[in-house]
């Protein structure tokens, strides 16, 4: 799977997930690093064709709106500490392959995968 990880979560998501063998970036790989807007990311999740990660509401309106990012994970959990966010997207992932391919817009929250669209 294709990522692009948005600067509220952290870099070491985006090098878990490599590890695993996906292709991943984290807004630090990208020329603006955190600085980068939400139109760029967008646009380069469109160009690439990635599954933007985030926990920023406002990418659920430009989805809604415009059709953008290409595909979009809402971590939904609130504060969480990277292992807890690491565990709880290994246990996910395996679901993820398979409900990306039905749906563009996904949240992950504690209790599990919502799908939205």
């Amino acid at each position: 799977m294709k990522f692009l990880v948005d600067a509220q979560l952290p870099r070491r998501l985006a090098t878990h997930l490599q590890s695993l063998g996906h292709d991943v970036l984290h807004t630090l790989d990208l020329s603006s690093g955190n600085r980068t807007t939400d139109a760029e990311l967008n646009q380069r999740s469109v160009l690439d064709q990635r599954i933007l990660i985030t926990k920023d509401a406002d990418f659920v309106n430009s989805f809604l709106l415009q059709g953008q990012p290409f595909q979009l994970l809402l971590v939904a959990t609130g504060n969480i500490g990277n292992v807890e966010l690491l565990s709880l997207m290994d246990q996910h992932l395996p679901a993820l392959q398979i409900v990306f391919a039905q749906a563009a817009f996904v949240e992950l929250n504690h209790q599990g995968l919502v799908l939205h669209a």
